[in-house]
């Protein structure tokens, strides 16, 4: 069975690496030096949390991301 997943890339201001975060495994993330890398990374990191999660814990659902302007 194929899930999808939310994944959030971000760069590192320090290292300059990307980092990925799956927006509905709490806590599943990785980093890498590349988006290729990375989505190797992060599909491990996926298979790895889905392997050990409770099967009996409910998944959060993404709902959806806003990119607001504040003036602060």
């Amino acid at each position: 069975m194929k899930n999808q997943f939310t994944v959030i890339i971000e760069r590192d201001t320090e290292s300059g690496w990307l980092v990925g975060e799956v927006v509905e495994l709490p806590g599943c993330y990785t980093q890498a030096p590349d988006m290729a890398q990375l989505e190797v990374n992060i599909r491990e990191a996926i298979a790895a949390y889905v392997k050990t999660a409770d099967k009996d814990e409910p998944m959060p659902e993404f709902v959806g991301a806003v990119r607001m302007e504040v003036a602060v």
